[in-house]
């Protein structure tokens, strides 16, 4: 078999995956990925999660002996880049839990929003801290209505949870 590049510009196409015991696709996890295994394990996963989700966004690669060689050699390595990851997301955690983000928003007398305050708003406030999450880091349950106080679950990773404090006041008019 000969070693050519492929025509489509190197990227993996469905017939180059390898199929594993249980007919999945095999792939090697680059970076640890929740409900499924941490960096290094080789898994077994459906083909269109491995194509639409897993490969693209740099989780994972094909299991090729190459690679599972390379991250035996490198593990004691990698498992030092996951734990100073992991320290820095512990300290993040515990800057998160001693903030609070105030949310200005339109209200009647009874404090129910004329709108809704939502994860986007919620980020932005942090920005404006210097604190940079994602939408898939806060879990909110919908949107928020009332004026209030709301604790707020923040999932850093599977095993890293914070709690933020969020007031929606109502908006100052001058």
């Amino acid at each position: 078999m000969s070693q050519t590049k492929p025509k489509n510009g190197g990227k993996i196409s469905y017939n180059q995956l390898p199929k594993g015991k249980t007919g999945g696709v095999e792939l090697l996890l680059i970076q640890s990925v929740e409900h499924l295994g941490k960096t290094g394990d080789v898994v077994q996963v459906k083909r269109g999660y491995a194509m639409n989700y897993l490969i693209p966004n740099g989780l994972a690669t094909v299991a090729t002996e190459h690679h599972k060689r390379m991250v035996d050699k490198h593990k004691a390595k990698l498992i030092e880049i996951e734990r100073a990851q992991l320290k820095q997301l512990e300290e993040l955690a515990e800057t998160i839990s001693k903030l609070s983000v105030t949310i200005e928003a339109n209200a009647n007398e009874e404090g129910h929003l004329y709108g809704s305050v939502g994860v986007a708003e919620i980020l932005a406030g942090l920005k404006q801290q210097d604190i940079h999450l994602t939408k898939d880091h806060l879990k909110i349950d919908g949107v928020l209505k009332e004026l209030g106080l709301y604790t707020l679950k923040v999932k850093l990773h599977q095993e890293i949870e914070s709690s933020l404090k969020v007031w929606v006041v109502p908006t100052v008019n001058d």
